[in-house]
Parts: structure tokens; sequence; C-alpha cells
């Protein structure tokens, strides 16, 4: 399946569209000025103790504090917290020569463990929306291509998308000897068939990012980022780039360097595929993006010989009905036209979950089919359409009255 990127950098926003033959499947807007990213760590201050929330909020520089669970704090929050003041005692030191603290109960109380001005470092789990601030958790992690950095643990875990037991075995015996002292791993699906010396780099450059972030707390007064997470496109291009993607096109020239300078140190062989595309041509109708936009994020959405999907929005869950339209065919029956229908539809809902973001609570209302057969076949195709889809999802098979 192949797939090309298509970036384009105004003054005020960088629009993503992912395609996958031809066909839009993503699209990222990402305001040039945002801050307090998903992954983006802190060194913030703690303003006030929540007993009743179990939670405390913190400042990291937002208008609004941000919130931190005690169910969120990391199990090695004690050795986070060392590890912080030894840094500040001493500029910085390596995660490895740490002597970790116990673990801190996992049914505790927030007011044993945080006070009121104490520095913590936190890392944004949830970006701020309307009047509430970001999301915080402790239990720092950083993303590289294959591998996930976990400072402060010791634990090693495999992908479940990862199915042949030899190679879960092989990917954890990897990494087990390769492992820094006091770093956790886990080791994402993408990381399938690699050799351990594409591990060894990759975790030695995690490291190294994390401990020169902590290297210069001493320096700064809280609340102040210290780590942020890759922008954007970057991210996409770490998560989901694979021997399919042919094309990346991107009209800023400064970004199109920076996209080959990335892709040099994941995957040296596609730097070619980054094509730089002049500003005075527009770009997202050029590549048939914006046309795209327009007839796929509508409330009615056409997809196949007069098919079409409504797609409606509801506070408790999103409701997504198919219709045949006026398709018919000489020679078929009621029963073949509705699994065609179906089936197609499935692909066309597949791809607009993923392109509008959906989450939450999606009800989906097939065309009736009598034979259990067809409605196993319909399932079936779903969960194939849905794969791709990096987000985490749980699809239930048809119930009775044909919603799925």
């Amino acid at each position: 399946m192949n797939s090309e990127l298509v970036i384009d950098v105004k003054a005020e926003e960088i629009v993503i569209a992912l395609l996958r033959e031809k066909k839009l499947v993503e699209l990222t807007k990402e305001k040039t000025s945002m801050q307090f990213a998903v992954g983006d760590i802190y060194l913030g201050k703690v303003k006030k103790i929540m007993p009743g929330l179990n939670a405390a909020f913190v400042n990291v520089g937002y208008e609004k504090d941000a919130f931190l669970h005690y169910l969120d704090l990391s199990p090695q929050f004690h050795s986070l917290d060392s590890y912080i003041k030894q840094c500040i005692a001493r500029k910085g030191m390596p995660v490895s020569k740490l002597k970790l603290e116990p673990e801190i109960d996992k049914v505790g109380k927030i007011a044993d463990i945080l006070t009121v001005g104490q520095w913590v470092a936190v890392q944004v789990a949830k970006e701020p929306i309307s009047t509430k601030g970001p999301r915080l958790t402790s239990e720092l992690s950083i993303a590289g291509r294959n591998l996930v950095l976990m400072p402060f643990s010791e634990k090693v875990s495999v992908s479940q998308k990862i199915k042949s037991i030899e190679e879960r075995k092989r990917l954890k015996r990897v990494i087990e000897s390769i492992r820094p002292k006091n770093y956790g791993v886990i080791v994402r699906t993408v990381a399938e068939g690699k050799a351990a010396a594409v591990f060894d780099s990759e975790l030695k450059e995690l490291v190294e990012r994390f401990e020169t972030a902590f290297k210069h707390i001493r320096d700064i007064e809280p609340p102040k980022l210290i780590l942020g997470e890759i922008d954007r496109t970057s991210a996409i291009l770490r998560d989901i780039l694979n021997p399919s993607f042919e094309n990346i096109y991107v009209n800023d020239i400064t970004l199109s360097k920076e996209i080959k300078h990335f892709l040099s140190t994941i995957a040296p062989e596609k730097q070619d595929i980054v094509k730089y595309v002049s500003p005075e041509i527009p770009i997202l109708d050029h590549f048939g993006v914006d046309k795209q936009i327009k007839s796929s994020l509508g409330k009615t959405v056409s997809f196949k010989n007069g098919a079409y999907l409504i797609i409606e929005h509801t506070e408790a869950f999103h409701v997504i009905d198919v219709n045949s339209g006026n398709r018919t065919k000489l020679g078929d029956d009621q029963e073949t036209n509705a699994l065609e229908v179906n089936l197609a539809a499935a692909e066309e809902v597949a791809r607009q979950l993923q392109l509008r973001d959906m989450g939450g609570i999606i009800v989906i209302d097939f065309i009736d089919m009598q034979l259990a057969e067809n409605r196993q076949k319909l399932f079936e195709k779903m969960k194939t359409c849905m794969e791709i889809d990096r987000a985490k999802h749980t699809i239930l098979p048809l119930s009775k009255f044909g919603l799925m």
C-alpha cells in the first residue's frame, strides 16, 4: 500500500496530510506557536495538594495549573525525585549511577508523596483544552523509532502486535543484553526483524537526549520545558514510516532539510523521497488534498456507486448510518447487494475514523443482512480495515439489530 505525505507550511500552522493509494486517511493541523504538546517534559512546581481528589496541581508555565493524579505518578517516583536532587547538586549525572529507591504504593495518598513548592519532573499526557490545563504523568518516557526508553525502570516489554513468539523472545533477549542500567525499554512493532546494532545505536541516542536535558536543571528556575517532544511532522514520520512510503512533499525549504536529516538517522535509504515544492504552488490543491477534505469531512460522505454514509455526533457517542442510495444492479439479490455495499462501507468507515480522529463509542448501522456468514464476513472485513489505525480500538460483532 503506497503512502505519501503532503506538508503545507503556513505562517500560523502546519498542515500534514497522509495519503494511502492517493486517498486522504489522516489530516493533522499543528499551530506553529503550539506549546504543551503530548510528550513534552517539564520541570514544574507543586502549587496545591488536593487530598479529596488524591491529586495535585502543578505549575508548568501554562495559564492554568496542570493536573497530576496519584495514579499518574510513576511507581519509581522516589527514584526520579532523588535523581532531580542529585542533578541539582552536581550538575547532572548518569542514571546508571543512581541507586533506585523502593516503588511507591499502588494505592496511596498524594499528600504522602508531594509537598507544596516541590520541584517535579512531569510529562504532558494530555494537551490543555478549553478551561482545563494539561494532564500530567511523572512516568517519563522518550519514544524513538524502534524503542521507547523508560528511565528508572528495569522492565523490558515487547509490542503485542509482534505475533511470532520466537521473534518476541529474540527481541527481549537482545534488548536485555544491551539495555543500560536503570533504564526500562518498550520494543515497538516496527522493531520486528531489526538487528542488535540498530537498537544499540538508538538506545545510546535516547539515553543521551534524556541525560543531557537533566544536566542543566540546576541552572533553571521552574516552571521550565526541559525536553520537548520532536515536532508533529517528525513524530508522524517516526511512527508511520515504512517501506511503502514513496514520497514526502513539503513547501518549506528549511523543513524539507530537517526531515531529510531526521530520515538520515532512522532510514538513510529514504532521504531521496523528500521532495521540495515551491511555495508558489498551492500544495494541498496540487495533490488533490483540498478537494478530498471538502468531500470527506461533511455530514454525508459518498463512497461507491451512489452509496453513502451519514455521520452524526451526539454527546454520548458517534453514529454512522450506511445507505445504499439509488444503487441497483440487475441480477443481484438484496442480500448480495447489501453485503457488497457493507464491505465497501467498512473501508470508508475505517478511513473516516482515522481522518476525523474520532474517539469514544462509535455505532455503525449497516444495511441488514440475513445470513450469519455474511455478517461474519463484514465483521472480519472491519477488523482488517482497522488494522492500519494506530489508535487503540475494540470492535464488537454485529448485534441482532445490525449494529456494530
